[in-house]
């Protein structure tokens, strides 16, 4: 939210990437969510090979260097904490709705 904050402060737009500049799978990204609740992921997750996509490139990296130099950006918070932030986030919102 900062990094877009700072955009709008901007006398005029421009585009940003706001990015870790850390690469990780999704796989990884899974492992994070399910060891943080405490439970296996590979007892709850299928992986099916048709649901790949084709390789069009080897790594995806976002760079972040033209909002770091021109917005003052840089990220603040680690990828694995913001997965955990993103599954808490999750569990209250289904929370709210069991209780609704």
């Amino acid at each position: 939210m900062r990094a877009m904050w700072l955009m709008l402060q901007q006398d005029t737009p421009d585009e940003y990437v706001v990015a870790t500049g850390v690469t990780t799978s999704v796989r990884d990204m899974c492992r994070i969510s399910f060891d943080h609740v405490g439970l296996d992921m590979e007892k709850h997750v299928v992986i099916d090979p048709v649901f790949y996509r084709p390789a069009e490139v080897d790594i995806l990296l976002g760079d972040a260097a033209k909002a770091r130099a021109k917005l003052g950006w840089k990220p603040e918070i680690a990828l694995d904490t913001l997965i955990k932030e993103m599954v808490e986030a999750d569990i209250e919102r289904v929370k709210r709705g069991a209780e609704e």
